[in-house]
């Protein structure tokens, strides 16, 4: 358990990030940098909490960085454009945020005698478009150049190696992890998951691309955030990547969208639409590694999971 420290999270209003916010702000300082685009905390305790400051700037701005990361002992990078659509549509400040951002913050903590781990967010996209039980030493696959769907990928790829290269240089305790589809309350974004619930409960068709037979592993919030907080506090954890993720809670986009439909007690329809581009068709961690490094072990299936994120949102939307 990390306690009495001073922890800045780029990105931290977002929906991972305000996850950790609520997990450590009783017990530690915590500093938000984030411009927020993507505003998960808003309503939420955190914005009386006398423990959490709010720092609105833009990680590719270093002096933004500096100020924020000034007297903080930990950093959880997760600050990222992120989503698919999103990425495709802007694929420059995709590469821009993630390159530069991850430069800023390792550059800054590097310059800080004060920081004692920095964790840097991955994906489970730099091991492209067919990754079964794929474990952290396997070679990571990337898309052809010029493919706007994995500029993310390689982004985030080279940030990774970024933060090694940190630690084995310079002496900078860094971390990686690669989260696996991770869902549940306070999602903000594109993903499957919020998508599919917030319009089964208002009856609306659930669109999904081409068949449905993706296969993904889903993972529920509360597992990751459980990984992220060891992955802080864990000596052996530096100068590792981790997967994370729930290898048991895997299922085709087209037998989730059932799913939620059955588990909300809704009426909506299931709506294939064509989608012409490239897409990942097989997801499915292996977490040998974080477990036996980090004690991880995911603990909340998919149906309990779904059932509280609907939960959640049916109470939101009223």
């Amino acid at each position: 358990m990390v306690e009495n420290k001073r922890i800045l999270l780029t990105g931290g209003a977002g929906f991972i990030g305000t996850h950790l916010c609520q997990a450590l702000h009783e017990r530690n300082e915590i500093v938000v940098l984030d411009n927020l685009r993507r505003n998960a905390r808003a309503g939420t305790a955190l914005e009386r909490s006398p423990q959490v400051e709010l720092r609105q700037g833009d990680v590719r701005d270093l002096d933004a960085v500096r100020a924020a990361i000034d007297g903080c002992t930990h950093v959880i990078h997760l600050a990222a454009i992120a989503g698919v659509d999103t990425v495709m549509d802007n694929p420059v400040p995709t590469m821009q945020v993630n390159l530069l951002g991850a430069s800023n913050v390792l550059e800054a903590a590097h310059a800080r005698d004060t920081v004692e781990r920095v964790v840097n967010f991955s994906t489970s996209e730099v091991f492209g478009s067919h990754a079964y039980n794929v474990s952290e030493g396997d070679v990571t696959s990337l898309g052809a150049v010029g493919e706007a769907r994995w500029t993310y990928a390689v982004s985030k790829l080279a940030t990774e190696h970024m933060a090694h290269t940190y630690y084995r240089e310079f002496g900078l305790p860094t971390v990686a992890i690669r989260p696996f589809n991770i869902y549940g309350p306070g999602q903000v974004g594109e993903g499957a998951i919020h998508h599919f619930i917030l319009r089964a409960l208002k009856d609306e068709d659930l669109t999904i691309h081409n068949d449905g037979s993706q296969i993904r592993a889903w993972c529920y919030i509360d597992d990751i955030a459980e990984a992220v907080m060891r992955a802080i506090s864990l000596d052996r954890a530096v100068g590792h990547s981790f997967n994370v993720g729930n290898p048991r809670s895997t299922l085709t986009i087209y037998n989730l969208a059932r799913e939620i439909v059955r588990l909300a007690e809704s009426r909506s329809k299931l709506e294939m639409v064509t989608w012409d581009h490239p897409d990942v068709e097989l997801r499915i961690p292996d977490v040998t590694k974080a477990r036996r490094l980090l004690g991880f072990e995911p603990r909340v299936d998919l149906e309990d999971g779904l059932k509280r994120t609907i939960a959640w949102y049916g109470k939101k939307i009223g």
